[in-house]
């Protein structure tokens, strides 16, 4: 009797499954992206543990990775998850389309700008694009797009007509809570930012 064949997407799947399978056995957690982690269970099961904190992206120029792993730090300290493509992109993945999911999910984009993003061409403009249009897909009142200035720069107009920017500077502390503050405010509607169709 011949075999029927397995659709692709099914062989897919079971390959997936295959590998969280073995990772937990191996007694490794499985990290989903925003939704959670899969952890062995003490009763020799497995267990999904939601994410719980707010998922923070973090967009900015490569020239600022140091200040933004530093901010990073401290929304992670403050009950934050960021999601910083540095640490959150795999070799061989489909970035452009990993960070257009990691910000339909996340609960906040915080566009840090500085004197080298506002006038770089690239990634953090087309970032900042993206979490703008998936913006205006919610109620007016809503926080998602939260501009944090790392040092003095002109924000652009298009962003300081309509949003309050915070900054990170003379007070580092104070900026911090601040930008923890609008976080929580956006994690409190608790529904991601509708899909872009493509």
């Amino acid at each position: 009797m011949r075999r029927k064949p397995v659709p692709a997407r099914l062989g897919v799947s079971r390959r997936i499954l295959s590998i969280v399978q073995e990772s937990l056995q191996q007694g490794h957690s499985v990290e989903i992206d925003g939704l959670g982690s899969f952890l062995r269970a003490d009763g020799g099961g497995y267990e999904f543990v939601p994410e719980s904190r707010p998922l923070v992206f973090v967009a900015y120029a490569v020239e600022d990775l140091t200040v933004v792993r530093r901010f990073c730090d401290a929304l992670a300290a403050a009950g934050c998850h960021p999601w910083l493509d540095k640490d959150k992109l795999l070799p061989g993945q489909n970035w452009p389309r990993a960070i257009e999911r990691a910000i339909e999910i996340s609960d906040a984009f915080v566009a840090c700008f500085s004197p080298q993003s506002i006038t770089k061409h690239g990634q953090f403009q087309s970032e900042l694009r993206y979490a703008l249009d998936c913006a205006r897909l919610l109620p007016l009142d809503d926080v998602f797009v939260v501009p944090v200035r790392l040092e003095p720069c002109e924000v652009p107009a298009r962003i300081s007509r309509e949003l309050q920017y915070v900054d990170l500077f003379p007070v580092w502390d104070r900026g911090i809570r601040r930008v923890v503050r609008s976080v929580r405010r956006a994690t409190s509607r608790k529904v991601a930012p509708p899909r872009l169709l493509r």
